[in-house]
């Protein structure tokens, strides 16, 4: 079968959209035509070979859609299912057992290394060269795709598809720091590095968990002026004012809680020197590998805080992502806010406006 497909072609090079063959879901996989996905700033990272994912490739990894057909082994998924799509893990590691499959053993190799375990690809080119596939175990950037039985979780006949996709990587990581890692007390202070959309959903959910002072951090102040629209109580332009020394103004001594979406090394030594006694920081912002960022541990010792780095929201897709959903549809957690879409063909506009700040959180759909 045929199916269009935003390909990946070179490093940092905009995708060429073409007609691609895909082949027949194995046993363990599920068929999947795309409503709409996500783009994500790991889409661009990889793109630009940051981590050496294949090239050419179907990258995109926030997809939501409806089943079409399931491999032989698959249990729980049927045909026309509607189906939010998340990352691939193995299923039987030390991680994965214990409920932690972002820290799957097999993590690289199942999200990033281009293929299907045993080497094969979803997608061959016209002239039958392969084309690298399973990105996050789905490459979603496609019409239809065959993905990963782990990857994929069932939602509601009424759950609005076109808007659902973040999920799955991007908005589960900042709202999964928070409420599976972090966890902030009804009444706490919570600090924000970075509004885009990672660190937003991690706002959101901050509010949602019952954090009564939350501040918003960045350089950008239409993006600092959004984040009191969800829910910010205060907010600090980095770029005018030392954010240190006024968090701990504002906090009375330092956060209780804190998230860095950025990935910047001055930010994440900003964010350990804010923190307040016995106070609980994480980073989920990606840098490039081989980042170092000098931290006064003497200082910082004497707070007794804790630092925690966290790939994708330390969830189980199948437990968190009903979960933001069933807050969504009660008003608590208001992640729509984020998106604006954009039609398929346009996919290397929402690239660029991702990456100019334009657009929060682009969702291409199909």
């Amino acid at each position: 079968m045929k199916v269009k497909a935003a390909i990946a072609t070179a490093k940092e090079q905009p995708l060429v959209i073409e007609n691609v063959e895909i082949d027949e879901p194995r046993p363990d996989e599920v068929q999947v035509r795309l409503v709409a996905t996500g783009v994500c700033h790991t889409d661009a990272i990889v793109r630009d070979q940051w981590y050496p994912t294949p090239l050419p490739a179907v990258l995109g990894h926030e997809g939501a859609g409806i089943v079409e057909k399931v491999g032989s082994a698959v249990t729980g998924i049927t045909p026309g299912d509607r189906v939010v799509l998340s990352f691939a893990s193995c299923g039987a590691c030390a991680g994965c057992n214990s409920g932690h499959p972002a820290y799957c053993t097999d993590f690289a190799m199942r999200n990033f290394g281009g293929a299907r375990p045993d080497g094969s690809t979803v997608f061959r080119a016209e002239d039958g060269s392969a084309i690298s596939s399973h990105f996050f175990g789905q490459s979603s950037f496609a019409g239809v795709t065959n993905v990963a039985e782990r990857s994929v979780v069932k939602v509601s006949e009424t759950a609005p598809l076109e808007i659902l996709g973040p999920l799955g990587c991007g908005v589960q990581t900042g709202a999964g720091a928070v409420l599976n890692v972090l966890k902030p007390k009804p009444g706490s202070s919570f600090v924000l590095f970075g509004t885009g959309a990672v660190g937003l959903s991690g706002l959101l959910a901050a509010v949602a968990a019952g954090a009564t002072t939350v501040i918003a951090v960045d350089i950008v102040d239409s993006r600092l002026e959004f984040a009191k629209s969800i829910g910010a109580t205060h907010t600090i332009n980095s770029r005018n004012e030392d954010p240190v020394a006024r968090i701990k103004e504002i906090t009375g001594g330092g956060a209780n809680y804190a998230l860095d979406a950025t990935g910047n090394k001055v930010v994440f030594r900003q964010m350990i020197d804010s923190m307040g006694l016995l106070g609980h920081a994480a980073i989920v912002g990606l840098a490039k590998p081989g980042t170092e960022s000098p931290v006064d541990i003497g200082s910082s010792m004497l707070t007794g805080a804790s630092v925690t780095f966290v790939l994708e929201g330390d969830a189980v897709p199948q437990v968190l992502i009903p979960q933001l959903i069933a807050l969504y549809e009660a008003g608590r957690f208001p992640f729509d806010k984020l998106i604006k879409h954009y039609a398929f063909e346009d996919i290397n506009q929402a690239f660029e406006d991702s990456e100019n700040g334009v657009t929060l959180k682009p969702v291409v759909t199909f």
